[in-house]
C-alpha cells in the first residue's frame, strides 16, 4: 500500500510492526496505545513512526498518509477470522470439536489438535490402518472438518501410524 500511495515504506513497515508494542509492555500505566509511545520513544525511533503509532486508534487525527496506512493495515489484520480475542471455553469447545471429528474415523487411536487447531495429529491403530489408508484417510479427515469444524485458515492433518519392532540379543 505505501508502495502504491508514495509513502515513506519504512515509516508505514516499522508502524505496522510497533503499533501494538505497548500491550506487551506490562509497567506503564494507560492503554497499549500510550504504553507503546513511550516504549518507542525511548528507542529513538523517528517522530513519523510514532506518530503513526500514535494515531493507529484514531485517538488523535491523522498527521500523514503513512499513519492512515498503518490504521487500514491494523482495520484489515484485525477484521481477520480468529485475529481477535477467543474466550478460553469457546477455545477448548472448539478444539475438543476437531479432535471429535478426526477421532470419529475407524482405526483411530488418538488425536491432538493444537497451533490453535490449525494442526491435527492423529494416531492411528497400525492393524485397523494399512499404509494405503493413511493418504485417504488424512484427506477424508480434512474433508468432514471443512464440512463440520470452525476454524480459519487452513487446518493440517498428519496421519501417524507406527509399527514398531524391538530385537534384543541374548546376555552375555
Amino acid at each position: 500500500i505505501a508502495n502504491e500511495l508514495g509513502a515513506n515504506i519504512d515509516v508505514v513497515r516499522l508502524g505496522c510492526l510497533l503499533h501494538d508494542i505497548g500491550k506487551v509492555v506490562t509497567d506503564e500505566e494507560g492503554t497499549h496505545v500510550e504504553a507503546g509511545v513511550n516504549t518507542i520513544k525511548r528507542f529513538g525511533l523517528p517522530k513519523e513512526v510514532v506518530a503513526a503509532v500514535a494515531e493507529h486508534h484514531e485517538d488523535k487525527p491523522f498527521s500523514s498518509v503513512e499513519s492512515v496506512i498503518v490504521w487500514t493495515a491494523d482495520a484489515i489484520s484485525g477484521s481477520r477470522p480468529g485475529a481477535r480475542y477467543e474466550p478460553h471455553e469457546e477455545y477448548v469447545k472448539r478444539m475438543g470439536k476437531i479432535e471429535e471429528i478426526a477421532a470419529s474415523f475407524p482405526g483411530v487411536d488418538s488425536t491432538m489438535a493444537f497451533q490453535a487447531g490449525r494442526d491435527v495429529r492423529v494416531i492411528v491403530n497400525p492393524q485397523e490402518v494399512d499404509d494405503d489408508k493413511v493418504t485417504v484417510l488424512a484427506h477424508d479427515i480434512a474433508a468432514r472438518l471443512e464440512k463440520e469444524a470452525e476454524y480459519a485458515g487452513q487446518i493440517k492433518v498428519t496421519v501417524i501410524r507406527e509399527v514398531r519392532a524391538v530385537g534384543t540379543t541374548a546376555a552375555k
